[in-house]
């Protein structure tokens, strides 16, 4: 774990500008400074950063969020990986708590991997770019396929001699040490000595999200019936095959950008669409998809379009694994590419702008696609029909989360309709199914689930207008709270303390029904306790993304007053932190007035309950004195109230 000291010196060094400058072109405006929103298409800038709150927010797309949630939701970074990255930027040597010696050992080893990766690629490069034999053989077989040289340096290809050991002298001359250079791949071990292992090939070099180098993909130049087209890294310690896919470092603004991923096999295909203009484009390196790979592919969108050969392999390596697909809420839709064709000579055939309408056009439904190839297969035979009937219920089965009823039924009604089977007959299937594999367990929540559902939406009463903006109301008291309260509330007392002296612990349950703003209170209280002087920026940068995302969606970015405004009325235009007291006793009021409310409904109700006449009577004595403080509360309100 990194240590607390490390952190506050990464939050003390944070620049937000520079830091979301590096990904979006921004411009000062007033105060703040405003670019087009790295989140949407947009024309007319809506993206704004405000460099005294330390936050962003589009009022586009309504995406919003600090310098650490920036780098998490830009570049998907984990908060320890947002955190690494700004250590790096900023110089600052990380601690970490102390771990487990094996731990220690696992992360030692990981980061030797990286450094002696990230030598090899240099390595590569250079044999490739300067020396006469990469230039002879493998500079101008990149070029013969149609590769520029800015796109071959863009994605850090390289190439390995032909001789036996050069880059293993040059490994071992680094003083690289001789047991990872062989857990690496780079080299294998022949006769007691060390000998290079992609010898006179093409190097790929496989990167991570953060642009790391995990390991190498090696094709070969010349045909050679007995060797493999490619070698790939062997698993270690970071190159874990099953989590990785070529080219997502490249492709994951453009993929969160269209909101699609496009799917290819080879590493080619990718470089190939790449210097088409077509960036949101991934590989899998050929092999079927695994859960990893589609969680990798669903942290920047819902929608997968796989791109194959139309050959028989081609569509049944497109087929596997995508069950998975489903069960992850993907939408998968699939591309065939004609006539023995790949997407990388595909591209260079038709063109881009060919190219990707072709691809609009024939996208098929997952889904569909795999019932009418089992369809064509299957031919006339009723028992092979009965078999795909199973199957395709199988498949749809797995749409099984409660926001995705809908698209289930319309798979269910579309399947019916091309099987030609009875539509409810096939809906009791897939639900039978789906009930099926449920544990008990499961069922137990599920019940729940739909009785608390169900319990909610028959409870629905119409209500004052006012009281349909009970979060609105909560939000403003805890903004109040962050923003002035270590400002003075009268000679004696603080803001906080003025609040804090409205309600206790107990309270807060009755008056605010979100359990996060109930916690950052809490906390703030724990703070102001212990002498601490809480401030936006104590929450800002909180480990807890919950609080911190919570508190960011309460800060408000401040908007400049017009130019034209400052001309026609002169004098001082009163501001928030003008009015902060009065902000704070609007919001205690009506939060007060809640309490209130909710105290008179359960008086209401043990009225109700009781036939003795001196309860009764208690009972009618508090009605009235509450009845009355709600009469007080909602006058200072401006909020009339029926008797």
């Amino acid at each position: 774990m990194i240590t607390q000291d490390t952190i506050q010196q990464i939050q003390s060094r944070i620049d937000i500008i520079d830091i979301v400058g590096t990904f979006v072109k921004l411009k000062k405006r007033g105060a703040n400074f405003l670019g087009n929103c790295p989140f949407h298409h947009e024309k007319t800038p809506s993206f704004t950063v405000s460099p005294s709150k330390e936050i962003y927010k589009c009022f586009g797309c309504g995406k919003s969020g600090n310098a650490i949630g920036f780098l998490m939701e830009h570049e998907k970074y984990s908060y320890v990986e947002a955190l690494r990255w700004l250590a790096d930027k900023y110089n600052i040597e990380i601690e970490e708590t102390e771990t487990s010696p094996e731990f220690k050992a696992l992360q030692l080893t990981s980061d030797s991997l990286y450094i002696i990766n990230n030598f090899a690629k240099d390595f590569f490069i250079n044999a490739l770019m300067n020396t006469n034999e990469g230039n002879d053989i493998a500079l101008s077989y990149l070029k013969e396929r149609g590769f520029r040289e800015d796109i071959i340096q863009k994605f850090q290809l390289g190439y390995n001699p032909g001789a036996r050991d050069e880059f293993s002298k040059a490994a071992l001359e680094g003083q690289y040490n001789k047991e990872l250079l062989l857990k690496s791949g780079l080299v294998v071990n022949r006769d007691d000595k060390l000998s290079d292992n992609y010898r006179g090939r093409i190097i790929f070099p496989i990167h991570n999200q953060s642009g790391k180098v995990l390991g190498f993909g090696a094709r070969i130049i010349k045909s050679n019936d007995k060797a493999p087209k490619y070698i790939n890294t062997p698993e270690n310690e970071i190159y874990v095959k099953s989590k990785i896919l070529y080219g997502s470092y490249f492709a994951r603004t453009a993929i969160d950008k269209v909101n699609e991923c496009l799917l290819v096999e080879g590493y080619t295909d990718v470089v190939s669409l790449h210097q088409a203009g077509i960036e949101n484009v991934v590989a899998s390196g050929g092999t079927s998809l695994t859960i990893e790979q589609l969680r990798l592919i669903k942290k920047y969108t819902n929608n997968l379009t796989i791109i194959y050969d139309g050959d028989s392999a081609g569509i049944k390596a497109a087929l596997r694994g995508l069950d998975l697909a489903v069960e992850e809420s993907l939408n998968v839709k699939l591309v065939l590419i004609p006539n023995n064709e790949d997407p990388d000579s595909y591209v260079n055939k038709i063109g881009p702008a060919a190219f990707i309408d072709f691809i609009n056009k024939e996208k098929k439904d997952f889904i569909l696609f795999q019932l009418e190839i089992a369809l064509k297969e299957a031919g006339n035979d009723t028992s092979k029909k009965s078999i795909i009937v199973n199957q395709i219920a199988e498949t749809i089965a797995k749409i099984n989360k409660a926001e995705e009823f809908t698209r289930r039924q319309d798979y269910i009604k579309q399947v019916s309709e091309i099987l030609k089977i009875e539509e409810n007959g096939f809906n009791a299937l897939v639900n039978k199914i789906i009930r099926d594999k449920l544990t008990k367990e499961d069922l137990k929540s599920q019940r729940l689930e739909i009785l608390v559902t169900i319990e909610d939406t028959s409870g629905q009463k119409d209500t004052d207008h006012l009281f349909n903006k009970d979060e609105l109301h909560e939000q403003a008291m805890v903004r109040s709270l962050i923003e002035f309260g270590m400002k003075d509330w009268d000679e004696n007392e603080k803001v906080a303390q003025h609040i804090f002296k409205q309600f206790d612990e107990s309270d807060l349950h009755e008056m605010i029904d979100n359990k996060s703003l109930i916690k950052i209170i809490n906390i703030y209280r724990q703070w102001f306790n212990e002498g601490i002087q809480p401030t936006e920026k104590n929450f800002l940068y909180m480990e807890d993304h919950e609080i911190s995302h919570q508190v960011v969606k309460l800060m408000k970015v401040d908007m400049e007053i017009s130019p034209n405004w400052k001309k026609h009325y002169e004098g001082h235009i009163p501001s928030r932190e003008d009015l902060y007291k009065e902000e704070v006793a609007s919001t205690l009021n009506y939060l007060q007035l809640r309490k209130i409310k909710k105290m008179l409904a359960e008086n209401q109700m043990d009225l109700e309950k009781t036939a003795d006449p001196k309860e009764q009577l208690i009972f009618i004595q508090t009605h009235q004195h509450l009845k009355k403080i709600e009469i007080e509360l909602t006058k200072k309100l401006g909020t009339v109230i029926i008797k």
